[in-house]
């Protein structure tokens, strides 16, 4: 059986503390970081997206972190391409480590993706669904694939539509190509550990870093966005903190509401995110205090150095207590 490359994959929600700790483990094995985060591939988006400082970059190599303008599309499919061709050319070198929230990157790098509809017909197609509004869209995949949207929020435009261009475009749910597809594509020997703090000391820290890009200036950061002539309506000026505040830039919303906006819709993103990796199999979680136990985890599956199986919180449901 041919030896598969080996991955180490340090998952969580968002303010979790996935940086600090990938940074240790990737400085003591050696190794380079694999950026999985779907907002932290486009450029001048720095605060907003809590980029690894250019020092923090400097320490460790990172990749796939401002490979696009703000007006590029970046998919899944794109960073499974271009994130495979980094561990190739890393895979004997240096240990890899892929870092990030996003599920659905970890599941199509981990996984593979499912075939989905020609390209222009999603272009002409998605083109079309943004005349419609959220609820509306929404209803319409409840009728197509009740399953997708019960797993889908009401406000999850882009795999609302996703879903919708699936179902009509090729005339099967998307819910029963992800049944049948399995995800079972696998390319890598993975070790995922998962990162996880109870809901109070979650939400604190969320609370606390959300305050912190505004004093960083977030404001300005997003003024000086639009100012180079990004529309306010591309993709990642609609998410989280910058659409609260192009407002408050408006004049629509005063700083101190932006910032509860942001604070509140950062939460309910976690939230998501964790009821996303609890659907995800062979995940072992730790506590970010636990670091000893997850590097003896770690040197055990890249025999690096001595060290056996590390018990930490192996098997903990993080969302027992959410």
């Amino acid at each position: 059986m041919e030896k598969k490359p080996k991955i180490v994959i340090i998952l969580g929600p968002t303010a979790v503390g996935k940086t600090d700790l990938s940074l240790d483990l990737a400085s003591e094995f050696n190794g380079e970081i694999v950026s999985a985060d779907s907002m932290q591939v486009y450029r001048h988006l720095d605060i907003g997206t809590s980029k690894p400082s250019p020092q923090e970059r400097k320490r460790v190599p990172h990749h796939l972190i401002d490979v696009v303008n703000p007006d590029e599309e970046f998919s899944a499919a794109r960073f499974n391409e271009t994130a495979g061709g980094i561990i190739g050319a890393l895979e004997g070198r240096k240990a890899v480590f892929v870092v990030g929230g996003t599920g659905l990157y970890v599941r199509a790098l981990t996984g593979g993706l499912i075939e989905g509809p020609d390209a222009d017909l999603r272009r002409s197609y998605r083109e079309a669904m943004e005349r419609e509004d959220r609820e509306r869209l929404h209803g319409r995949l409840r009728l197509l694939d009740p399953r997708a949207a019960e797993r889908i929020h009401p406000r999850d435009r882009v795999r609302i539509v996703r879903a919708l261009e699936t179902a009509e475009l090729t005339g099967e749910p998307i819910s029963e190509k992800q049944r049948r597809h399995g995800f079972r594509d696998v390319r890598y020997e993975t070790l995922k550990i998962g990162l996880y703090r109870d809901r109070e000391e979650l939400y604190r820290r969320i609370d606390s870093r959300a305050a912190q890009m505004v004093e960083e200036g977030l404001a300005g950061e997003t003024e000086k966005i639009l100012g180079m002539g990004y529309h306010e309506k591309l993709k990642p000026l609609q998410t989280l903190g910058y659409r609260y505040f192009i407002r408050y830039l408006k004049g629509g919303m005063a700083l101190e509401e932006a910032l509860r906006s942001m604070q509140r819709d950062t939460r309910h993103y976690a939230r998501r995110q964790m009821t996303w990796f609890r659907a995800e199999a062979g995940i072992e979680w730790f506590h970010p205090s636990e670091a000893e136990a997850v590097r003896t985890r770690i040197a055990g599956f890249l025999h690096r150095r001595p060290g056996g199986r590390a018990h930490g919180s192996k098997g903990l449901d993080p969302l027992k207590n959410p």
